[in-house]
């Protein structure tokens, strides 16, 4: 796919066309290529404050679950959280897509990371207050949702042009690095600070872990769409959607991811899991909470084989099923250390699914269209969790949380290997 240069772009080596001039070695690798890294001095700032920031996200998400519980005492309230903030990715995603593909995404991305930050405020104010309210929760979760469907579409949209197309895989697994490093690091440390210091703690950690991204948008060029010739016009959600529906591959890959996340995501029922399987405590959720990250982590880190993978669709399949595999037998652990374990296994077959997700996604998408289906892409990643949490709090109630867990594991195997015989030119992609 061509590369393009707006008028925005400088062109000393911050500008999107310098990294292209470099030449790239092609021998195979085993760690993660720290290339992109090493060429965009626009992208490792970009990396580097998302990885910060990202980590505060994850202290914030944890305190708000163990929060719920200690309030309600209830796994569906817990999932309630997952339902609070889906209906806001799902519209706003959407829209935030839109919205990527008409105005200077660089300022979209920074308006809403303040956004972000002012939630994270109204969370550790009301905890130093005493003020200890499930709807505030629920509310701020939902704004919070709000920010995030406008920020990602528009930060995952710069990168391409922020580096050369053959460096695409290796960004979406230093990508898939920093997330996870965010989901292990930060369940951890919340659930750590949590017990010592109380929730107030980890929201004013947020608060401050939010400035790195913040720096890193701000330092950024100027991130206008390119729309070719012709007169600027209003992006459209129902364009990228038609967009959609012409490239069965790309949705192959949304029907995939939602198969794990929807049927097979079992967080929601990490504190209920802690205390009733493995008698532990809100470190113990933590545990939990972190053990797919470590996986996924090591995956990221290990990553430099995925480079040689020529048929993309085939490595999803795999890695989908993989995913649902081991979920299963996390449901049928009783034994903390073999649980994560499992866990981490999950994790690891998670980031080899989204390496693959997202550069069939970039790839195969003209950059007018690309924070559209980058809405449609954080939709899809983002609320199918939210909306998994609803599902494995609702079945956990009305039958346990072990045939939830379990049960939507094999669910999620079951449905890939349909969706693999339904579409077999999907595997050699």
């Amino acid at each position: 796919m061509a590369r393009t240069t707006t008028s925005d772009e400088t062109s000393d080596d911050t500008s999107p066309a310098h990294p292209a001039k470099r030449e790239i070695p092609t021998r195979s690798r085993i760690f993660a290529d720290l290339t992109p890294l090493r060429i965009s001095p626009d992208y490792r700032r970009l990396w580097c404050g998302n990885t910060v920031s990202w980590m505060g996200q994850q202290m914030t998400a944890l305190a708000v679950s163990l929060q719920v519980y200690a309030i309600t005492r209830s796994t569906f309230a817990v999932g309630l959280v997952g339902l609070c903030s889906l209906i806001p990715l799902v519209v706003f995603g959407l829209y935030g897509g839109a919205i990527a593909d008409t105005v200077d995404r660089r300022k979209l991305g920074l308006y809403s990371a303040a956004g972000a930050t002012a939630m994270s405020v109204v969370l550790a104010a009301a905890a130093l207050a005493g003020y200890h309210r499930v709807w505030l929760l629920y509310t701020v979760v939902a704004l919070q949702a709000v920010c995030f469907a406008m920020n990602s579409p528009a930060r995952s949209s710069m990168i391409p042009r922020l580096l050369p197309t053959e460096q695409l895989p290796a960004a979406n697994a230093l990508n898939s690095l920093t997330s996870n490093l965010g989901l292990m690091g930060g369940p951890m440390l919340g659930g750590v600070i949590v017990g010592l210091w109380g929730y107030q703690a980890a929201y004013l950690i947020d608060v401050v872990a939010f400035s790195g991204s913040l720096y890193a948008m701000w330092r950024l060029p100027a991130m206008r769409p390119d729309q070719g010739e012709g007169p600027r016009r209003r992006a459209s959600v129902l364009d990228g959607l038609r967009f959609l529906a012409t490239r069965p591959n790309l949705r192959m890959t949304f029907f995939t991811d939602l198969a794990a996340m929807v049927l097979a995501q079992p967080r929601a029922l990490f504190p209920a899991v802690a205390v009733l399987w493995f008698a532990g405590d809100a470190k113990t959720v933590g545990l939990l909470a972190a053990a797919p990250a470590v996986g996924a982590v090591l995956g990221g880190l290990f990553s430099g084989w995925l480079g040689g993978i020529r048929r993309h669709g085939l490595a999803i399949l795999l890695a989908v099923a993989s995913w649902g595999a081991a979920i299963a037998c996390f449901g049928l652990s009783r034994h903390l250390w073999i649980g994560l374990f499992f866990l981490a296994v999950a994790g690891c077959a998670d980031t080899v699914s989204m390496v693959f997700r997202s550069t069939m996604l970039q790839a195969a998408t003209p950059d007018a269209m690309r924070g559209r289906l980058q809405g449609v892409f954080i939709v899809v990643v983002a609320g199918g969790p939210r909306l998994g949490d609803f599902l494995a709090g609702s079945a956990a109630d009305l039958t346990s949380p072990a045939i939830a867990i379990t049960g939507g594991g094999l669910a999620c195997v079951l449905v890939v290997i349909a969706l693999g015989f339904g579409r077999r030119d999907f595997a050699l992609r």
